[in-house]
């Protein structure tokens, strides 16, 4: 049985007084990894928008050849 699964066993037998306690943490939980993701994001393109070369052009055998795809 999945971890999702079980948890669901585990809300089906809450009393309902319990279950907006729990709604609470799901949606903090939730919200964290939202926060995150933004923050990740933001550093990407903050990181793109400070690179010196990040207008430096290369042509496709420009870049095989420095992967090693020739």
């Amino acid at each position: 049985m999945s971890e999702r699964e079980q948890a669901k066993q585990i809300i089906d037998r809450l009393p309902e007084y319990k279950i907006s306690t729990l709604l609470t943490f799901l949606r903090g939980v939730e919200f964290d990894d939202e926060i995150e993701d933004d923050l990740f994001c933001e550093r990407m393109i903050e990181n793109y928008e400070n690179d010196p070369d990040k207008d430096e052009e290369f042509t496709l055998e420009e870049c095989k050849k420095e992967w090693g795809l020739n």
